[in-house]
């Protein structure tokens, strides 16, 4: 499937109108509200996790896009402002609403995982991301299921990344995921073994060995 089938596809999921605006954002950046499109992706990954995952492609595509057009950056600059925002706000987010918070933490992630300045991560964005990992990895959030498999999922996606630009956070994010492991008050056995589980790709060097995959995606599927 190309990039533009790609794109076209995940639009899908919005009403007509919406559909035309982030089409018309992709191919001609500089005929739309860029901040507008930019809260557009931002509200529907609030509520949309299957979108949440993969909103970042979409954003880098038309950041992409505006660059080369017009050489400017106010689709990156109003998604910023927008996540920016959603952040300061995150405990209310997650108390509101623990689905709409999985799905911020899902978007901000991904959202790191696909800009770059100068082909490297965003400086601007790795202590939020790990300051929400480290919200994920307090007991009463290691407690709900839905918490810790996020936490999991978005150290498998984008943690050998961060720990590359700040290495001792990540030591400390380990440090209360292993805690929370070996001090399980409330963990479900499957909330336990998803932890196990990314102690040890971390200390295989970000890397599942065969066995280990064997292992536990077995007991998963089970």
């Amino acid at each position: 499937m190309g990039e533009t089938s790609r794109e076209e596809y995940k639009i899908q999921s919005f009403d007509a109108e919406t559909q035309q605006l982030l089409k018309t954002a992709l191919k001609d950046p500089g005929a739309v509200d860029l901040e507008k499109v930019a809260n557009v992706i931002v509200d529907h990954s609030l509520q949309d996790c299957v979108f949440s995952k993969e909103a970042g492609r979409m954003c880098y595509a038309i950041i992409q896009a505006e660059s080369k057009q017009a050489g400017q950056s106010v689709f990156r600059r109003g998604l910023l402002n927008r996540l920016q925002q959603e952040y300061q706000a995150r405990e209310q987010l997650r108390a509101r609403s623990l689905q709409g918070w999985v799905c911020f933490v899902t978007f901000i992630c991904n959202i790191f995982d696909y800009l770059r300045v100068n082909n490297m991560p965003m400086m601007a964005l790795v202590n939020p991301v790990y300051d929400c990992l480290f919200r994920l990895a307090q007991p009463n959030s290691l407690s709900r299921e839905e918490e810790v498999d996020c936490l999991v999922l978005q150290l498998h996606r984008v943690g050998e990344q961060l720990e590359k630009m700040n290495g001792q956070r990540m030591d400390e994010l380990f440090v209360l995921i292993r805690d929370g492991f070996l001090l399980p008050t409330g963990l479900s056995s499957l909330a336990q073994l998803l932890l196990l589980e990314i102690i040890e790709f971390r200390a295989a060097g970000w890397k599942t060995t065969p066995a280990a995959h064997k292992y536990y995606y077995s007991e998963v599927s089970d």
